[in-house]
């Protein structure tokens, strides 16, 4: 069966750049499934599913409609258990809550600060009023005086991700030796930035950089189907 996934999207229908639906999009490749993408934009939002979330993403899967990133990757290890796990039990739930909470409060700032001016140029005239003031109401100032701190913040951002290099001296993966669901959030939040910006977060002799390379290989090179941003 195929899966159908409201997937966030700007002007251009083809380049969805949403960290949260990335996020979904490699889980349902990880467990092998079917996908069909419904191109999606900020303001169309609110009549997905009969208004079912404020957010997407948003899959159906027959009758079964599920919101938000995580709940979708719990629904479809749930669903699918003869195919690969998402989590590897309560244990890796665990810890992919806690990669959760790290990279939405540690690398979603730093790409908000980066790209929020590309992210505008991205929405069509409507989507693009509605972005820059719900952005704007959200940070209390002009998007030009929040992507005015992206240099003097750039430093401080690569040393922020010191936890997840050093780990990664040990192991190939967030996963281990492969990936698992903590690998798509952190790599949902580096797609973002790199489908919505060309501005360079990290060096390529970085291994974070490695690893995300790592990532955009895995499932045919589904991450490679979006072009980064020039």
């Amino acid at each position: 069966m195929t899966i159908l996934l409201y997937d966030l999207v700007g002007r251009d229908g083809a380049r969805p750049f949403s960290p949260h639906c990335w996020k979904a999009t490699m889980a349902i490749a990880h467990k092998g499934l079917d996908i069909s993408t419904v191109p999606t934009r900020f303001l169309e939002v609110p009549t997905v599913e009969g208004g079912v979330s404020k957010l997407v993403p948003v899959i159906r899967d027959g009758e079964k409609v599920v919101a938000d990133s995580f709940a979708i990757a719990l629904y479809l290890d749930e669903a699918y258990p003869e195919r690969p796990t998402l989590f590897c039990g309560d244990g890796g739930k665990a810890m992919a809550r806690f990669i959760e909470r790290w990279s939405q409060l540690t690398i979603h700032p730093y790409v908000t600060t980066a790209a929020i001016m590309d992210l505008h140029a991205m929405q069509d005239e409507a989507n693009a009023a509605y972005f820059r003031q719900n952005r704007e109401q959200r940070f209390g100032q002009r998007l030009e005086e929040v992507v005015a701190a992206r240099d003097a913040g750039l430093g401080a951002f690569r040393t922020s991700l010191e936890p997840l290099r050093s780990m990664l001296a040990y192991q190939p993966f967030i996963g281990g030796q492969s990936p698992l669901f903590a690998d798509y959030i952190v790599f949902g939040a580096l797609q973002w930035a790199r489908i919505a910006s060309p501005y360079r977060l990290l060096d390529d002799s970085d291994v974070v950089a490695q690893w995300f390379e790592r990532c955009l290989d895995l499932h045919d090179g589904l991450g490679r189907t979006v072009a980064a941003a020039s």
